[in-house]
């Protein structure tokens, strides 16, 4: 959909942003216990895991599609990491960071396109650049001491992948089932229900 109008953020928008947000902290805390929980059935190729990886990332794009306002994917994505961190991530205040730039990653595509756009191509480019900036932060945190060829580049390509589908068509297709509800009709990506 195109959308022309005010980039200034109304109550509304803050409110669910953060309710978005805090939700997918929440979300990401178990998610973390699934991540430690499954290492285990990747030590055939410890790469493999990050095809759940992109679930991380679905807050920025989520919040991207549903606020569409400047600065609401990173806002998103970010408060997320840092309640997660507040319930107590296996990672620390590191989490935090990552949140900061996994969620410029997802605001990119958005501002790529003006906060004019927000069909499936924007959302699948804002799951897509929010792996793409995780991806980048964990070969500089966690993986650098790491074989390019046999650890770095997989986890490198699976997790953008893994990020593109979960949280970019997953963002989309998350916004659909929620417009479809009528929780989002007073944002337009509710009142356009057939176009988001």
């Amino acid at each position: 959909m195109k959308e022309s109008g005010s980039t200034r953020w109304r109550t509304v928008d803050i409110v669910v942003a953060s309710v978005i947000a805090v939700a997918f902290g929440v979300i990401f805390w178990a998610w973390n216990l699934v991540w430690g929980a499954t290492e285990g059935a990747f030590t055939f190729f410890p790469p493999a895991q990050a095809v759940i990886y992109g679930v991380w990332l679905l807050p920025g794009v989520l919040g991207g599609l549903v606020i569409r306002r400047p600065g609401a994917a990173l806002y998103c994505e970010f408060l997320a990491a840092f309640v997660s961190v507040l319930l107590g991530s296996q990672w620390g205040t590191m989490a935090i960071l990552q949140g900061l730039f996994q969620g410029l990653g997802a605001e990119l595509a958005f501002l790529v396109f003006g906060y004019r756009f927000f069909r499936l191509p924007v959302a699948v480019l804002s799951g897509a650049l929010a792996g793409l900036a995780a991806a980048i932060f964990d070969q500089i945190r966690y993986y650098a001491g790491y074989d390019f060829a046999s650890v770095r580049l997989p986890f490198f390509v699976i997790t953008v992948v893994s990020s593109l589908i979960i949280a970019g068509a997953g963002g989309w297709a998350l916004t659909r089932a929620l417009a479809r509800t009528g929780v989002l009709d007073r944002f337009p990506a509710g009142r356009d229900r057939a176009a988001v």
